[in-house]
């Protein structure tokens, strides 16, 4: 499964440029999120993704908890493990946390991609 970055937000078609001119941040950046966050370690990666969406909910950073719901989907995450998870934010952050953890959760379940790349795949 794969995103096309842009349906996330379309600032995200600049990143091949900016790559250019942003000192290979980005593709750092992707490096380690695939090391730290997309491979099975102690904890498998789905928890891992599912962790990253929760702290995208927790700093209210939409493009980042869409691409990390649905990168934890295509890494197994079913909806009642990212219920849950959600479950975290909304107790955790108050009515604000639920009004961003029902915007992942509708991430999970319109899912209109076909396909995910990290948004930053330079």
């Amino acid at each position: 499964m794969t995103i096309d970055p842009k349906t996330i937000d379309p600032a995200y078609g600049y990143f091949k440029e900016f790559a250019k001119v942003g000192l290979g941040t980005a593709g750092l950046i992707h490096q380690m999120r695939e090391e730290v966050i997309f491979k099975d370690g102690v904890l498998p990666a789905k928890y891992k993704a599912l962790m990253a969406a929760l702290w995208g909910v927790s700093a209210r950073c939409e493009p980042c908890l869409t691409y990390y719901i649905l990168k934890a989907k295509e890494l197994g995450a079913s909806e009642a493990e990212v219920g849950e998870v959600l479950a975290i934010g909304s107790t955790m952050g108050g009515c604000v946390g639920e009004t961003w953890a029902l915007k992942a959760y509708k991430a999970f379940k319109e899912d209109k991609t076909s396909s995910i790349d990290c948004a930053c795949d330079v």
